[in-house]
């Protein structure tokens, strides 16, 4: 899988769980930079993503996140 691959799969989970439709994500993005994105959200999108990815994230990964590239980092290493 390509970092490209991930990100189209991953914008849609992203869209989803957010509800917004226009809403991309980057390596760069973080919490801060998404509307809506709280801790209580932030679970639901974990849950998404480990779904999506067929993936289990534990939780000493999850807290280091610092941005989505990190995520993307994190999912090719757990699909190769």
């Amino acid at each position: 899988m390509t970092r490209e691959e991930v990100y189209e799969r991953l914008n849609a989970v992203f869209a989803d769980v957010f509800d917004d439709e226009e809403l991309t994500v980057n390596d760069e993005t973080t919490a801060a930079d998404v509307e809506g994105w709280d801790s209580l959200i932030h679970i639901t999108l974990i849950d998404a993503v480990e779904e999506e990815f067929d993936i289990s994230f534990d939780m000493k990964t999850i807290v280091k996140l610092k941005n989505v590239g990190e995520m993307v980092d994190v999912i090719l290493e757990e699909a190769n």
